[in-house]
């Protein structure tokens, strides 16, 4: 029986992954090299001068002294789960050829049944491709 070349695609194992994104910081550089490819750039006024706040890892903005975490807006915007947290789910969902259950990812994720659903939930809706886009 022939092998099916979309079974056998390279995946990413999970010591690469956690070589990659296995600490906060890594996942937060990821994040944010994500939303701001080319530099921070304020989401209310566009403005690109901008001081950064170490300590809360915050951006502010020079211009409408608007605070922006990279976090803001996005699904882990008001989540106290660690990205790291976050990301190992992401890597769970992906990675698997069926659905992977929220028993499941409680287990794996070290947390309470509901937030292992809602994270869920926040990510099967975010991997959801809108009609009429291909």
């Amino acid at each position: 029986m022939a092998r099916n070349p979309i079974q056998f695609q390279a995946g990413l194992s999970l010591s690469a992954f956690l070589k990659d994104y296995g600490t906060e910081d890594q996942c937060w550089e990821a994040v944010r090299s994500a939303r701001w490819p080319d530099g921070f750039a304020c989401p209310h006024c566009g403005c690109r001068r901008h001081s950064f706040y170490e300590a809360r890892r915050l951006f502010r903005c020079a211009d409408c002294k608007t605070q922006t975490s990279v976090r803001s807006g996005t699904i882990f915007h008001a989540s106290k789960l660690p990205l790291t947290t976050w990301f190992i789910g992401i890597f769970c969902l992906t990675q698997t050829k069926n659905s992977t259950a929220a028993l499941e990812l409680m287990r794996t994720l070290g947390v309470q049944y509901n937030t292992a659903w809602l994270l869920k939930q926040k990510l099967c809706q975010v991997m959801v491709v809108p009609q009429g886009v291909v």
